[in-house]
């Protein structure tokens, strides 16, 4: 994976990067040569002047007529990779970034969380990149020990039929690792379809040579340490797979269950006896005590009491107090069984109790030496509880009860708390180095409020369960002596041999352990690698805060640890502290449906991300994501974001080809004064826009970057100044004057840069429409290495012109106001009106042509009678600008268009009426549902109004 010199093909792509920034930023004479190349008006005669627009319009003929992403994403991408773009260079001296990519499971497929995750790493590396970082985004997957081998297993049992005993230990391994080399690469792909600027050539899998190395290196400092032990201890576990599970592999159902009150001690009222009621009776067959509160009188008298077990002669139940209970629940007394329930293990601890097993591993009922042996769970249930009636000690009828019950996320069924051998890390030292971390700073979490969550789960941390009774995945390096197994332990370290005739322990490590190493056993730990000098601490994490602690804070306790055990390769942090994995960590919400609800099989609302990608492009995919991708706050997301991304998508297109066709070009900026208003608004505006979108990228607040850039691009750009410039640029050089084709020629700069700004800030979102665009535009080789815009790229760094933006957005109000009034009135947008207004009075003289032309309202000539007049308020002054609308409105049928619009707006009035009219409806619909209904009857009832206006106002026919 490392080297210590740069490859031929990094050096080469070194070469070739300095080579190309040399010439994007060269010097302002080259770039006026390039400039006066396309773009130079010399003669009277246009010949010049037409030369230019056919060098536009070949370049513009360059792009297909319309953006259809299936056509180019995928050659681009494999160009970008083939070309290694993404390669990192850690000798290359620049300053580094770093981001390692969550493993995603090597069973799984990109899901929208994937898509989300992603696209803002994305975003973020490839606007490190060209901003002269040497950025490394190292990809990787991990062995997804549980998923892996459910999947491995049930596809031999279904095509073989056969299970993994049959084929004993190493035969089934090399199985799964066969089905891994086959099948294992999907999400990879789908990583490349949507535009993933990974370094491919470092890319991981956590059962790797060198990883599988760190995890062995890391389990043998904790073992040595004293911070890895074995015990019996309560854990999730799986009948179905037969191991244990973390807490992230189980999911809550709700289950229709049984409540049963049962008797204990004397079946006589006056005899010493006390009631229960639970809904797991089968487990009663582990029962060793009854818990009652200690202030609870009505049970002082029996604390301390024995009652014998009703089935099993072997065991006595002890009257306890403890203040876990709750004596308003219920009876006010719960059953102990402590191995098999979290908080009757927990009592049992602190009251020294005994803690029998009574399950075997695939949850059938064992060891208690009763006719239930051998019986499954829900078998059991029934018996016990008909064997309890028999005695008589069922005193209450058996009730229903709906509750909340944990089963296994991969095989389906309920999962049994149960007591059970296991290794463990002990955590205490390193949670609290972990908190540290973050207390002094050292990492940064974003957004700030999500630290609250993260102490309260480093600073409560359970000793973490690390064994699995699976053969996929790393297997514990602990071997024991052929004499006494209970005392002949050896930890193996990846150099060491195990001693002559002992055994190692079958279970292999937890999924989450080796990913807890993968920030540096990703860049070669335990060996020392330039990419570990280079590229470690990593910058960012990025992740759904879902998982903040069941990766994150596992991340943050090995990455400090290891660095505290070998600093001469990982480093010392701030302040002589041990080095942190990530000095910042982001965390996303997740990614629901457009009505807030979390995505489901059940529910039928899930969203495929590769449906989006084919039917909408990848850049519109990832545009959605970014653009609704708050810090912490879950994103609700549904076609609709995909179609209006894929809409932007498109007006980007046709806009950067209009500039082609326009002869726009990216050239130096003429000096400010020789810029018209709009020149200069439009280049104040986009240097306002950049410094926004900075700042907010800096602050990892991607939404508001993105939605910054799409309402300047669309709203402003695309919307006002191309307008504008179609009015700044001559349609007809040859007839044109000395002072219009210089002045449109200024425009085509600006316009070019502004194109050109616009295209690189929207780079690390939407990468492949603005790789096409922007190498038509500068014809320079890739966006990708292009630099990041700067305040240089914009305004040249001049002062903002407030009095030009002013005029400006005059002039917008007023073509807006005449624009709405001419719609009222029924004209045509094609059709001029006459139109008598004082532009100087609002020192707008200089405006008077663009807004003419764009507001569609002429010079009016002799003999001209005001037939309408609207008032517009402006910063200088009011207008009142006088109109002749006489002969353009067909008043019959602008009558008959406004009578169809008018039954709409009443039949829209009328349903929404009728519905918040109904009682029953707002009782049940959710809250934003009867907002949406109220705000269209607002809309509704203004559109009534307005529309009314105009018929009044109309003359008869």
């Amino acid at each position: 994976m490392s080297s210590a010199s740069a490859s031929p093909r990094t050096s080469s792509l070194c070469a070739r990067r300095r080579r190309w920034r040399i010439a994007f930023s060269s010097s302002a004479a080259g770039a006026s040569q390039r400039a006066a190349r396309l773009l130079r008006v010399t003669d009277s005669n246009g010949a010049n002047g037409q030369t230019k627009r056919l060098v536009g319009a070949n370049r513009a003929d360059a792009l297909p007529k319309s953006w259809e992403p299936g056509e180019h994403e995928r050659s681009l991408y494999e160009g970008w990779v083939d070309k290694g773009y993404f390669t990192a260079d850690p000798t290359s001296g620049k300053p580094a970034f770093s981001i390692v990519l969550p493993p995603p499971n090597v069973t799984g497929q990109l899901h929208m969380g994937h898509a989300l995750d992603h696209t803002l790493m994305d975003s973020l590396v490839r606007r490190k990149r060209m901003q002269g970082y040497e950025v490394l985004w190292l990809p990787g997957m991990d062995h997804a020990g549980i998923a892996t081998q459910t999947k491995v297993e049930a596809k031999l049992k279904e095509e073989e039929g056969k299970d993994r005993y049959d084929y004993g230990r190493e035969e089934f391994v090399n199985r799964v690792w066969q089905w891994k080399e086959r099948f294992g690469g999907t999400i990879t792909t789908q990583m490349r379809a949507i535009g993933d600027s990974v370094d491919w050539s470092r890319e991981r899998f956590t059962l790797d040579e060198g990883l599988s190395r760190a995890v062995q290196t890391i389990f043998k400092q904790l073992f040595d340490a004293g911070l890895i032990y074995r015990d019996y201890r309560l854990v999730n576990w799986s009948p179905v797979l037969e191991t244990a599970v973390s807490d992230i592999e189980v999911v809550y159902k709700d289950v229709e269950g049984e409540f049963v009150s049962i008797r204990y001690g004397s079946l006589d009222d006056a005899e010493p006896h006390i009631v229960v009621a639970t809904t797991r009776v089968e487990t009663m067959l582990g029962d060793v005590a009854i818990a009652v509160h200690p202030d609870d009188e009505r049970y002082a008298h029996l604390v301390g009491e024995t009652f014998p077990h009703p089935l099993r002669d072997d065991l006595t139940l002890t009257v306890i107090a403890d203040d876990h209970v709750d004596m308003e629940l219920g009876t006010g007394a719960v059953k102990i069984t402590p191995a098999h329930d979290p908080n009757d293990y927990e009592m049992g601890l602190r009251h020294d109790l005994d803690m029998p097993i009574i399950m075997d591993e695939k949850g059938r009922i064992a060891d208690t030496g009763t006719r239930f042996d051998g019986m499954s769970r829900e078998d059991a249930r029934v018996a016990v509880r008909e064997a309890l009636a028999e005695q008589g000690r069922i005193v209450k009828e058996i009730r229903p009860y709906v509750h909340s019950v944990g089963h296994s996320e991969r095989s389906g069924e309920a999962i049994e708390p149960r007591l059970s051998l296991q290794w463990f890390v002990k955590v205490d030292k390193l949670a609290e180095m972990a908190g540290d971390a973050v207390r002094s700073g050292d990492t940064k979490i974003h957004p700030q409020s999500m630290e609250k969550r993260y102490f309260d789960w480093v600073d409560d941390m359970h000793d973490w369960t690390i064994s699995r009774q699976l053969w996929w995945g790393h297997r514990i390096p602990i071997w024991y002596g052929p004499n006494d197994p209970d005392n002949e332990v050896v930890c193996v370290g990846p150099d060491e041999e195990p001693p002559a005739g002992y055994t190692q322990d079958p279970d292999v490590l937890d999924t989450w352990f080796s990913s807890a190493l993968w920030p540096f056993s990703t860049m070669g730990w335990p060996e020392k690698t330039p990419e570990l000098e280079t590229f470690y601490p990593t910058s960012v994490l990025v992740t759904a805060y879902d998982i903040l602690f069941f990766w994150v804070a596992r991340m943050m306790m090995f990455g400090t640890f290891a660095a505290a055990q070998t600093p001469e390769l990982l480093g010392a942090g701030a302040g002589g502290r041990p080095q942190v994995p990530f000095t910042d960590l982001y965390l996303h919400g997740l990614v629901r449906d457009e009505k807030g609800r979390k995505m489901s099989k059940s529910l039928g609302n899930g969203i495929d991300p590769m449906d989006w990608v084919e039917r909408f492009g990848a850049d519109a995919l990832r545009f959605a994501l970014a653009r609704g991708a708050n810090p912490g706050v879950d994103l609700p997301i549904g076609e609709d974001n995909a179609q209006s991304a894929r809409n932007f998508a498109t007006k980007l297109y046709n806009a950067t080809k209009f500039a082609l066709l326009n002869g726009a070009a990216v050239a130096e900026l003429p000096a400010r004064a020789e810029l018209t208003d709009a020149d200069k608004w439009i280049l104040d505006r986009v240097e306002d826009v950049r410094g926004r979108v900075d700042a907010y990228l800096d602050d990892y607040q991607f939404a508001k970057a993105n939605e910054e850039l799409y309402h300047f691009a669309w709203d402003e750009l695309c919307d006002w100044y191309l307008e504008i410039a179609k009015t700044q640029i001559p349609r007809d050089e040859a007839a044109a004057s000395e002072d219009e084709r210089a002045r449109g020629q200024r425009t085509r700069i600006v316009l070019g840069r502004v194109v050109d700004v616009v295209l690189r800030l929207l780079h690390p979102t939407m990468p492949f429409v603005t790789e096409v665009l922007w190498t038509a535009l500068t014809e320079q080789e890739t966006i990708t290495l292009a630099p990041w815009p700067t305040s240089a790229d914009t305004n040249g760094g001049a002062e903002t012109d407030a009095e030009a933006r002013r005029r400006i957005e005059d002039a917008v109000k007023l073509i807006t106001e005449l624009r709405r009034f001419r719609s009222d009135q029924g004209v045509k947008p094609s059709q001029k009106v006459p139109a008598r207004l004082d532009f100087a009075a609002a020192d707008l003289a200089e405006q008077e042509e663009l807004v003419r032309a764009i507001a569609k309202v002429s010079v009016p000539e002799g003999g001209f009678e005001a037939s309408a007049s609207v008032e517009v308020r402006l910063a200088r002054a009011t207008l009142d600008v006088a109109l002749d609308t006489s002969g353009t409105v067909d008043v019959a049928a602008e009558r008959k268009r406004l009578t169809k619009e008018l039954a709409e707006a009443e039949k829209e009035l009328e349903t929404t009426g009728k519905k918040l009219a109904n009682e029953s409806f707002l009782a049940k619909a959710p809250a934003e549902v009867v907002e949406k209904i109220r705000a269209r009857q607002t809309v509704a009832r203004e559109e009534f109004e307005r529309i009314n206006a105009r018929l009044s106002a109309l003359p008869e026919a």
